[in-house]
């Protein structure tokens, strides 16, 4: 009887152990089954990754389309982007429907950074308390900053957070989703449909690599988004664990050079699943992976291929004198304006060259002070402003006194 009833709770215990770690998101490298011997190594010499890292390359198991540029890639769909522009560098299969696991709490992270709400303090819910997969154990009560749950929430993939942040923004769950839905069908992500904050799996709950892409790109246009997808260890108070630490599941930050985000995600129906990016000078790509056998190796071989395909023209130099305006009713005639920045641009191949718009007035009216905004030099990409630097007066111009402007109309009149 003894040993039945511990064949019984050996047997609970591996089914509890076995449905742990098919909700578990996440997996580090070494988790990973290495199913085939390595065909190469990535290395600092031959690749984008940091100094004193290298990455077996393993030979996939999945049939690879013919002509494919990249066949050691594993995902079965994945899609390199430059985000400026929103050019596609490489694509496979990048506009089938796919399940987004928890890629989706970009999207969440949008939301929150587009409400205005980031200073308010979220409670937290029943239905975040005890959410499925993984979590930041968050209580039922607990009142916690909404900008500290997004730091949670991407870096370890909270889904209670999600649910709690989704909560506190839009009343409930299903509202947020169709809020995220409509939102990303507006950032050009047409083939989406989201039903949650935090992609556990759900039949309707899908996107593509390419939407993904274009989500991913458009977060880099908003304050903070960069901030919270680099971050690599934070600690609040409020983290149940001690030493109250967090600490970013995305090892692309310590892996590749310039990797400024993104996000990770699994789950069974999903696989394997990395938004990844990374910057080098001022030109920032994006790569998506969907479904990937080894999303790290995917992912840095796709980010090498969009660097190696992409040319760098600087179009407008930081400190640049754009032209004098004329200045009425100052005490000098004209100032000279110059640009704040500089704009590095894209290009691919043949490519149509960029417009450069300068947007400045003809006439400044006195008084004009040395640093003062006047205008704008845009840098247009198929129709679409890419990017933009302001245009500055370089010197401060009093306006004349009354008397002296009273004189002149009197000089001119007789003139």
């Amino acid at each position: 009887m003894k040993v039945g009833k511990i064949f019984l709770g050996i047997t609970l215990a591996l089914f509890m152990t076995a449905k742990a770690e098919a909700i578990n998101e996440y997996q580090a490298v070494s988790e990973i089954p290495q199913t085939s011997a390595p065909i190469t190594t990535l290395t600092s010499e031959n690749s984008g990754l940091n100094p004193n890292y290298t990455v077996p390359l393993i030979q996939g198991t999945r049939p690879v389309p013919a002509g494919d540029a990249l066949p050691n890639v594993t995902a079965t769909s994945a899609v390199v982007i430059e985000a400026s522009t929103g050019h596609v560098i490489y694509s496979r299969n990048a506009d089938i429907k796919m399940f987004p696991a928890s890629t989706t709490k970009m999207m969440t992270l949008i939301m929150a950074l587009e409400s205005g709400k980031m200073d308010e303090i979220v409670t937290v819910g029943p239905n975040a308390d005890g959410a499925e997969g993984s979590t930041l154990w968050l209580n039922s009560g607990e009142h916690i900053p909404l900008r500290e749950l997004l730091y949670g929430m991407i870096m370890v993939s909270g889904n209670d957070a999600a649910i709690a942040i989704a909560e506190h923004l839009d009343g409930t769950v299903y509202q947020f989703a169709q809020h995220m839905t409509k939102r990303a069908a507006e950032l050009g992500a047409k083939n989406t449909n989201f039903t949650n904050p935090h992609g556990l799996p759900d039949d309707n709950h899908y996107t593509t690599a390419h939407d993904l892409a274009l989500i991913a790109a458009y977060g880099y246009k908003l304050a903070e988004f960069e901030d919270i997808v680099t971050a690599k260890e934070v600690s609040y108070d409020w983290i149940h664990d001690f030493p109250k630490i967090l600490r970013s599941e995305n090892q692309m930050l310590w892996l590749y050079r310039g990797g400024n985000g993104i996000k990770t995600g699994y789950t069974d129906k999903a696989g394997r699943c990395l938004v990844s990016a990374a910057k080098r000078d001022g030109i920032q790509i994006i790569s998506v992976v969907l479904d990937s056998e080894y999303m790290w190796n995917d992912s840095i071989l796709l980010l090498d291929y969009g660097f190696q395909n992409v040319k760098f023209e600087k179009l407008v130099k930081a400190g640049e004198v754009v032209k004098n305006i004329p200045v009425m009713s100052g005490r000098r005639k004209s100032v000279q304006v110059k640009t704040t920045g500089e704009i590095v641009m894209p290009i691919f191949g043949n490519d149509a060259p960029h417009e450069v718009v300068y947007d400045i007035p003809k006439v400044l009216n006195a008084p004009v002070t040395n640093g003062q905004k006047v205008g704008k030099v845009r840098v247009m990409y198929d129709g679409k402003e890419a990017a933009s630097t302001d245009i500055i007066a370089t010197a401060d111009i009093e306006q004349k006194s009354f008397f002296r402007l009273f004189w002149e109309k009197i000089k001119s009149f007789f003139a």
